[in-house]
């Protein structure tokens, strides 16, 4: 593994080879530690005219990895001048054949650099496409329970509020129409109960839709607070005893669509809440403009905080949709009897 300009003691040469060969071991960890041994072991045995012949292939070969495996060439561009250094050597003294050999291993050491570099970039752009193609998976999964949060809100503010009617307007028929016979009132209980069966059914597909993520807002015009008295006729009808009153106070004035959407779906589920869980009871609905934002407030007087218990998602889809127009809905138990929805939502904007 060794040879001399001159004759050395054998021991000198086994122990500069052992000496260059053996940082390898180190490589895998400390690549570039285990370069700048090789290259210093070299180097000595040049300086006593003791090259070893086997540096030149184990400097390359870590050369090789330190450039490959380091982000930054100037990590690999510290170790050139030993690597040079030991290149040039030839050029020195009056071996034959030294310009030569000097220029060859400088065309490897070049070329070994280039090989570690192009490694080292193709295994970074495999690393980018596999971000890339994290950051894409990512970014479509977040879209598409957005777009699951958004149709699971739509379902129950829009498709449960009709179900429900159904169920409501099938058993104020089947009440309000004296000596109706047997079978038109067990066709109307029937329709009323496939009407609560299909809101049951519809909870339960809601509950696998819904996700904890903020959903994205519809982009399309919506209903707006204008078509508030059509909502209220709609349950007046439906209604079976006490009554539904619309209180608007404050300077009236056209808000933001967001806003006005916000504040209609509101309404309308805390009016639907009403009838599920206080049939017969009286609903007062109170619009309060105030200039900077707009109260909305929906009082029942029945028997009190029912809806707490099952219909979480109800009272979740109005916090949220005030929540995207920078406003706040709390609901419980009114004072002194009956329930409460009470919405505040700046009249500044915002698109739910």
């Amino acid at each position: 593994m060794a040879g001399a300009y001159h004759h050395r003691p054998t021991a000198i040469a086994v122990l500069l080879a052992l000496a260059v060969v053996a940082p390898v071991a180190l490589a895998r960890l400390w690549p570039a530690t285990a370069a700048v041994l090789s290259a210093a072991a070299a180097l000595s045995g040049l300086l006593v005219s003791y090259p070893v012949t086997a540096a030149g292939a184990t400097a390359l070969a870590l050369l090789y990895g330190v450039t490959g495996r380091r982000r930054p060439l100037s990590t690999a561009g510290a170790l050139v001048l030993p690597f040079a250094a030991y290149a040039a050597a030839p050029l020195s003294g009056d071996r034959p054949g030294g310009r030569p050999v000097a220029l060859l291993l400088l065309a490897v050491a070049a070329l070994a650099t280039a090989a570690g570099a192009a490694l080292r970039l193709r295994d970074e752009r495999r690393r980018h496409r596999a971000d890339e193609q994290s950051s894409a998976a990512t970014l479509m999964e977040y879209a598409a329970r957005g777009e699951r949060a958004r149709i699971a809100r739509e379902l129950h503010d829009v498709v449960a509020h009709h179900i429900t009617m159904i169920a409501l307007q099938a058993e104020a028929a089947r009440l309000a129409t004296p000596g109706l016979p047997p079978d038109g009132a067990r066709r109307l209980t029937a329709i009323g109960d496939t009407a609560r069966v299909a809101l049951t059914e519809m909870r339960r597909l809601l509950g696998v839709l819904r996700e904890d993520v903020d959903a994205e807002p519809t982009r399309r015009p919506q209903p707006g607070l204008r078509q508030l008295n059509a909502l209220l006729d709609e349950v007046r009808d439906a209604a079976v005893g006490g009554g539904v009153r619309l209180i608007v106070s404050g300077s009236v004035e056209p808000l933001d669509p967001g806003v006005e959407l916000t504040a209609y779906r509101i309404v309308q589920e805390a009016l639907t809440n009403a009838r599920r869980h206080a049939p017969g009871a009286a609903v007062d609905v109170e619009l309060h403009y105030r200039g900077d934002d707009l109260s909305v407030r929906v009082y029942d007087n029945g028997p009190g905080p029912a809806p707490a218990g099952g219909h979480g998602h109800g009272l979740a889809g109005m916090r949220e949709r005030a929540a995207m127009v920078g406003g706040q809905v709390s609901a419980g138990a009114a004072p002194g009897a009956g329930f409460l929805v009470e919405a505040v939502l700046p009249t500044g904007g915002g698109t739910p």
